[in-house]
C-alpha cells in the first residue's frame, strides 16, 4: 500500500485524498461503536462551551463579537502541533512561512495578511501574546507549545484591545497554571522518523493554602529533512529545550499575583533552500569556461532537487537563547471592578552562519570570513499594561495605558571568498555576454584605457577577467562588519466598552490612541573592499570611453554587472559617495495613531447572534535595519500601515447544541502596506499605497454521535494588490505588484478534521482523529510573474490514533502527518549573486510516530 501511495503521490487528488481521510475516520469508530455503547451516557452529549479572553475577560467564544478560532490543548495535541509552524493545520485563516532564519525571517498570516520579509526592523501584522505578553517579532514565539491551556486565532484588526502590530489579527496564547487543588504530574514522551525525541514533563500543586507552583519542561532533537549533496550537512532541524516555572500567590480573597520565568535554547540547522534552476552560466558552459566545476556549485537541482529535498550549501546554523520573567498582578477593587497590572521583561539573542546556497566559496555569513565578526540579533524588551474592568447592569467597560520599551542590536558579518571572482567570470564575461552574443562588439572597446591601468582589452584577453577589471585586487578580502541599533518606545491608552441597549442589542465601542518613536542607526565599524573600488573606477572609465561610439549598451552590461556582484553591499565600505555602496545613518521615527472599533451585537436567541463593525487598525513603521537600507540616496524609514476593516458575522448553535455554525464575511483596504523584497543583491523595504483583502470564513462543528466530533471550515480570501494599487510615478517594484495576489495568500483553504473517542471496556478508552488542510494556488515571491513562483493547490492529511486508560492516566498514540508526503514550497527568491537562478525553501515532508503520555 506505501508503494502504491508513494509512486502515485503527484496523481492523488485532494478529493480523492479527503475522501480516504473521511473515510478512515469514521469506517473504523464505527466498527468499534458497538463494543462501547453502553459507555455512552459518559461522552460528550453537546458541543461544548469554549472559554476565551479575547476581549480580556472570561467570555464563551459563542459571545464574543469578532471572529475567532479556539484551540484546546487536547485538540491542539490530537492535530500533532508542536509549535507555530503546524498551527495551520487547524486555523484555515492562518498560515506562517520562514526563509533563511527562522529566528528572523518567519512571517505569519491571517486571512492573507502579513508582512514580508527577514528583516528585523519589520514588526508582524499578526501579534502573538503569550499570557498577556507581548512577544515582539515571531522567532521570539516559536518555541514548543509545552503545557499550554489554549489558543485563541483573532482574525482581523484587534488593536483597541491588544495594541500595536495587530492589524492582521493576533495569537493569544494561554499556557495551564499553578494548581491550587492538588498535586499533579505528567509526563510525554515522543519518538519518530528523522530521528525525532520530544519529552515534556511538569509538575503543579499547592505549597501552602494560598500559594501554588507549576514547572514545565520539554527537550526535543529531530535530524533536518533536506540533505546537501555538497557535504551531507542537514537542514531544518531540532536541537531545542526550554525550561518554565510559575509562582501564583492569593494574598486574600480579593488579590493574586502570577508570576511566570521561561528559559529556552536552540542550536538548529536552518534554513537552506532547494536550487529550482541552474541560471544563465551553466547553460553557456560558463562556469567551466571560469575554471570552476562545471555545474556552478550546483549538483541537484530543479525536480530532482525538490522532490528529492536536496540542497547544495555547506550549512546553515541558527542558534537562539531567550529568557524572559512576568508579574501579573489582579485586585478586585469591588464586586463590579477589578484592576489588573501586568509587566514583563525579555532577552532573546540569535546567531546565525549562512553560506551562499551553492557549493562554491562566493561568501559566507561567518566569523572566518568577516574577519572574525559573529553574527547575531539581540533583542530586550520591557513592557507595562494596567487596566480597569468592570460591569453594570447596562455597560461592561475598560478602560488601561500600556507602555513598551525595546532595545535591538544586530551585527552583520560577511565576507567574499575565493570562488568569487571567477563566478563573476562565469555570470558576466562568459555567461551573460555569451548569451547575449556581445563578445565581438566588446571587443571594439578594447582600447579604451582604465583607471588602474592597461585596457579593457587587457581584460577580455586575461584568464580572469574580474580579477584584471578589479586591477588586481583580491575579491577575497573583502568584508563588513555592519552594526544597526535600534531603541523604540511605545505607550498608549485604551477603552473597550460594551453598551447593553436592550436585552437583545449590544454597542461595542473601542478606542486606543498610540504614540510611536524609534531612534535608528546603522553604523560600520569595518568595511574593506579595494576590488569593488578598483572595478567602480575602471567601470567610469569604460563607460567614457564608449561614449559616442554607439557601443554604450556594450559597456553598460559590464559596468552595471560586474560591480553589482563585486559590490556585494554586505561586503563593501560603506560612505564612500559611491551611490551603489552602503550609507550609514542615524535618525529617528516617530509617529501616532487612533485605532478605534465600533460593533453592533443582535442575539435572536440564546443560541444564535450576529454582529457588524468597522475597525481602523495601525502597525507602526521604522527601519530597515540593513546595508542596502541607505543606498542611493533612498530613506532607511518605511512608513506605518493602516488598514480599515468591515466584517459582518453570525454565531449559532443548532440542534440543542449538537451542531455549531460561524459564518463571518471581511473586507480590508490597507495604506501603505510593508514590503521588504530581495533583489539578488539587495533588501529593499518599501510601501505599497493600497492592498486589499475580501472574503468569507465559514467555521462548522458536528456531534454526530456521542463520541463523534466533525468539522469543516472554509476561507476564502482575495488577498491582493488592487490594479491601481500605486501611481505611475511610484518606482517599478511597487507598481508592478498592482493586479497580483500578496504573497502567500491562497484563495481558498479548507481544513476538517473528524475525531472519535470511546471505550474498549471498563478500563480502557481509545479514539481516533484525522484532520486536512487543502489550500488553493499562492505566490511564493515577493514579485509577481516569476519563474517557480505558483505552488500549485495541494491537501495535507495528518492521522493519529491511541489506546488508553479510562481514567486518562495514560495514553499510547500512533500518528502520521502529511502522511501523503505532500511536498510544498514555503517562500521562493533570487538565488544570491546568481543570474536566472531560482530557489525554494521547503515545507515539512512526511513525518510519523508514537506518543506516550502520562499523568500521576
Amino acid at each position: 500500500m506505501q508503494l502504491v501511495l508513494e509512486k502515485n503521490r503527484d496523481r492523488l487528488k485532494p478529493s480523492l485524498c479527503f475522501a480516504l481521510c473521511v473515510a478512515l475516520s469514521t469506517i473504523v469508530p464505527a466498527a468499534f461503536y458497538a463494543a462501547d455503547a453502553n459507555a455512552a451516557e459518559e461522552r460528550q452529549v453537546v458541543i461544548e462551551e469554549v472559554i476565551v479572553t479575547a476581549t480580556k475577560r472570561e467570555e464563551s467564544a459563542q459571545d464574543v463579537p469578532l471572529a475567532v478560532t479556539a484551540l484546546s490543548a487536547e485538540t491542539l495535541d490530537r492535530a500533532g502541533v508542536f509549535d507555530l509552524r503546524d498551527l495551520s493545520t487547524v486555523a484555515g485563516s492562518f498560515n506562517m512561512n520562514s526563509s533563511q532564519t527562522e529566528s528572523q525571517g518567519t512571517t505569519l498570516r491571517i486571512r492573507g495578511v502579513g508582512t514580508t520579509g527577514n528583516n528585523i526592523g519589520l514588526e508582524s501584522a499578526v501579534g502573538v501574546f503569550l499570557d498577556g505578553v507581548y512577544l515582539s517579532r515571531p522567532g521570539v514565539a516559536l518555541s514548543d507549545l509545552a503545557d499550554i491551556e489554549s489558543i485563541e486565532v483573532l482574525r482581523g484588526p484587534q488593536g483597541t484591545l491588544f495594541g500595536r502590530n495587530t492589524s492582521a489579527g493576533a495569537l493569544n496564547v494561554r499556557t495551564k497554571g499553578p494548581n491550587f487543588e492538588e498535586s499533579e504530574y505528567f509526563f510525554n514522551a515522543t519518538a519518530g522518523n528523522f530521528g525525532l525525541t520530544n519529552f515534556q514533563a511538569g509538575a503543579s500543586g499547592p505549597l501552602a493554602d494560598n500559594v501554588a507552583y507549576r514547572l514545565t519542561g520539554a527537550v526535543r532533537n529531530r535530524n533536518g529533512y533536506v540533505r546537501s549533496e555538497i557535504n551531507d550537512s542537514e537542514s531544518y532541524t531540532r536541537d531545542r529545550w526550554m525550561l518554565r516555572g510559575q509562582l501564583a500567590f492569593d494574598p486574600t480573597d480579593t488579590l493574586s499575583f502570577r508570576v511566570i520565568a521561561d528559559y529556552s535554547e536552540t542550536d538548529e540547522e536552518c534554513c537552506d533552500a532547494a536550487i529550482l534552476s541552474q541560471g544563465l552560466a551553466a547553460a553557456t558552459n560558463g562556469y567551466a569556461r571560469a575554471g570552476l566545476r562545471p555545474d556552478g556549485g550546483v549538483l541537484s537541482f530543479g525536480d530532482e532537487g525538490f522532490n528529492g529535498r536536496n540542497s547544495n550549501a555547506e550549512g546553515f546554523f541558527n542558534d537562539s537563547e531567550q529568557w524572559g520573567l512576568s508579574i501579573e498582578a489582579n485586585w478586585d477593587l469591588s464586586d463590579s471592578a477589578t484592576l489588573t497590572y501586568i509587566a514583563s521583561y525579555r532577552d532573546f539573542d540569535a546567531g546565525s552562519v549562512q553560506s551562499d546556497f551553492v557549493g562554491l566559496n562566493l561568501y559566507a555569513v561567518s566569523p572566518e570570513e568577516a574577519n572574525g565578526t559573529e553574527t547575531f540579533d539581540r533583542l530586550k524588551t520591557f513592557t507595562q499594561e494596567l487596566r480597569i474592568a468592570g460591569e453594570t447592569e447596562r455597560v461592561s467597560w475598560l478602560v488601561g495605558a500600556y507602555y513598551s520599551d525595546e532595545e535591538i542590536r544586530e551585527v552583520q558579518g560577511l565576507g567574499l571568498s575565493s570562488d568569487l571572482a571567477a563566478f563573476i567570470d562565469a555570470q558576466v564575461f562568459f555567461g551573460l555576454a555569451t548569451a547575449n552574443m556581445l563578445e565581438g562588439p566588446a571587443a571594439l572597446l578594447g582600447g579604451v584605457p582604465l583607471a588602474t591601468g592597461g585596457t579593457f582589452g587587457d581584460v577580455l584577453a586575461a584568464t580572469s577577467p574580474t580579477a584584471a577589471f578589479a586591477g588586481g585586487a583580491n575579491l577575497d578580502d573583502a568584508y563588513a562588519r555592519n552594526i544597526f541599533d535600534q531603541e523604540g518606545t511605545s505607550w498608549s491608552v485604551f477603552t473597550h466598552n460594551s453598551f447593553h441597549l436592550t436585552p437583545q442589542l449590544d454597542l461595542v465601542v473601542g478606542l486606543r490612541w498610540t504614540d510611536e518613536k524609534k531612534d535608528g542607526s546603522y553604523a560600520q565599524p569595518e568595511g574593506t573592499n579595494d576590488a569593488c573600488l578598483n572595478v567602480l573606477a575602471n567601470s567610469g572609465a569604460l563607460n567614457a570611453g564608449a561614449a559616442g561610439t554607439g557601443l554604450e549598451a556594450v559597456a553598460g552590461l559590464y559596468t552595471s554587472l560586474v560591480p553589482a556582484f563585486a559590490c556585494f553591499p554586505f561586503a563593501s565600505p560603506a560612505d564612500t559617495g559611491v551611490p551603489i555602496l552602503p550609507v550609514t545613518f542615524d535618525d529617528t521615527f516617530e509617529d501616532d495613531e487612533l485605532v478605534y472599533t465600533g460593533k453592533l451585537v443582535y442575539a435572536f436567541t440564546d443560541d444564535i447572534s450576529a454582529y457588524v463593525s468597522y475597525t481602523h487598525g495601525f502597525k507602526a513603521g521604522g527601519f530597515n535595519l540593513d546595508a542596502t537600507a541607505a543606498i542611493g540616496g533612498a530613506s532607511p524609514a518605511f512608513n506605518s500601515e493602516t488598514i480599515d476593516s468591515w466584517e459582518v458575522g453570525l454565531k449559532s448553535d443548532w440542534f440543542d447544541r449538537r451542531l455549531r455554525v460561524n459564518v463571518a464575511a471581511f473586507d480590508y483596504d490597507i495604506e501603505d502596506f510593508q514590503v521588504l523584497e530581495f533583489t539578488g543583491v539587495q533588501f529593499q523595504t518599501f510601501n505599497v499605497p493600497s492592498a486589499e483583502s475580501r472574503g468569507l470564513e465559514i467555521e462548522t462543528t458536528a456531534l454526530l454521535t456521542p463520541g463523534l466530533m466533525a468539522t469543516l471550515n472554509y476561507t476564502l480570501a482575495d488577498s491582493r494588490y488592487p490594479n491601481g494599487c500605486a501611481p505611475a510615478s511610484a518606482p517599478a517594484n511597487v507598481t508592478s505588484l498592482c493586479g497580483a495576489d500578496l504573497t502567500n495568500a491562497p484563495l481558498h483553504v479548507v481544513t476538517g478534521s473528524v475525531n472519535y473517542d470511546g471505550y474498549i471496556n471498563d478500563a480502557l478508552r481509545w479514539f481516533a482523529t484525522s484532520n486536512f488542510r487543502w489550500e488553493d494556488d499562492r505566490r511564493t515571491s515577493t514579485q509577481p510573474n516569476l519563474e517557480f513562483d505558483i505552488q500549485e493547490d495541494n491537501i495535507k492529511v495528518n492521522a493519529r490514533v491511541g489506546i488508553g486508560s479510562a481514567d486518562e492516566r495514560w495514553t499510547f498514540e500512533v500518528w502520521g502527518n502529511n502522511i501523503f508526503d505532500e511536498l510544498t514550497k514555503n517562500v521562493t527568491f533570487n538565488t544570491p549573486l546568481r543570474v536566472g537562478s531560482r530557489g525554494t525553501f521547503l515545507e515539512q515532508p512526511a513525518t510519523y510516530g508514537a506518543t506516550l503520555r502520562m499523568i500521576f
